[in-house]
């Protein structure tokens, strides 16, 4: 039983780490993509084709994900190969649909703030000073229509309300935990024995049985939620969207490695190669 769930919780990790290394090259075709469009060198149709391959691809991992979430759905509620950083910041094994919304919102008024400073910059200077947070050409979140804003503050409701349906679902499902059998053979046995604990194998296998629909549902939100995104979004703007999302998704992956390589040093990383059956080692960036 153990060795299954080794192996179950290994592909889970290798299909993890196969979704990292598309971000990475995700991020190498959004930039070389928004780069040739400020230099008329990429259309918008083939923009758009890039985004909805992003998309499709996105959605193929969610399946193949839920391929391994019906073997063994625990591993994906605080994976080992995430860093702490990481587990502290999952909502039902993954983001939280609204956190990208939050993303426009935090976009849309980080242009908006550099092209009022590149205006007075000019104003003061009487020069041309062009600005990109990265040195790529100019940006176009600041330039959502009042149209598009109402839309994705539409959706934003939407998805919060989603969100709060599951979470109430998942915490219900946490107090029903704390019931028989489980409570009760804990409190009249001394030890485990796991042949003998039928009643609580089956009544654990139900919960996590249970908590992979709800994770189910999660990822049916966040992706819908993506979808919904793009196509509110221009083909650039959505390009600018998805970049910055996968650019926050690995800057964690390095944040939280980063800090926990400075809390525990080569001692922390010994003891992960010492555990028997350890699945954790560094994710792919």
């Amino acid at each position: 039983m153990a060795s299954t769930s080794y192996g179950i919780e290994h592909l889970q990790k290798e299909c993890y780490h196969e979704w990292m290394s598309l971000q990475a090259k995700h991020i190498v075709d959004l930039k070389e993509a928004l780069t040739s469009h400020r230099s008329n060198a990429y259309n918008h149709q083939k923009l758009e084709e890039l985004v909805g391959k992003i998309v499709n691809n996105f959605q193929k991992y969610a399946e193949k994900r839920s391929e391994l979430r019906d073997r063994s759905c625990s591993s994906y509620l605080a994976p080992s190969w995430n860093s702490s950083l990481e587990n502290s910041l999952l909502w039902m094994g993954g983001c939280r649909p609204s956190s990208l919304i939050r993303i426009i919102y935090a976009l849309c008024g980080s242009h908006a703030e550099a092209h009022l400073s590149h205006y007075l910059l000019k104003m003061d200077h009487d020069q041309n000073v062009e600005y990109w947070h990265d040195g790529d050409g100019d940006s176009s979140m600041s330039d959502l229509t009042a149209t598009q804003l109402e839309k994705i503050n539409e959706l934003h409701i939407k998805v919060i309300g989603e969100e709060d349906k599951i979470t109430k679902k998942c915490a219900n499902m946490q107090e029903d935990f704390a019931d028989m059998p489980v409570a009760v053979t804990a409190f009249w046995r001394d030890s485990v024995d796991h042949e003998d604990d039928v009643e609580v194998e089956e009544a654990l296998d139900k919960h996590e049985e249970c908590m992979g629909v709800l994770m189910g549902e999660a990822d049916k939100v966040r992706l819908e939620t993506l979808r919904r995104i793009v196509e509110v979004l221009t083909p650039v703007q959505a390009a600018e969207f998805l970049l910055s999302g996968k650019r926050l998704h690995v800057s964690l992956h390095e944040w939280g490695r980063a800090r926990e390589e400075r809390r525990y040093g080569c001692v922390h990383v010994r003891m992960q190669e010492a555990e028997p059956g350890s699945q954790r080692d560094r994710p792919l960036c």
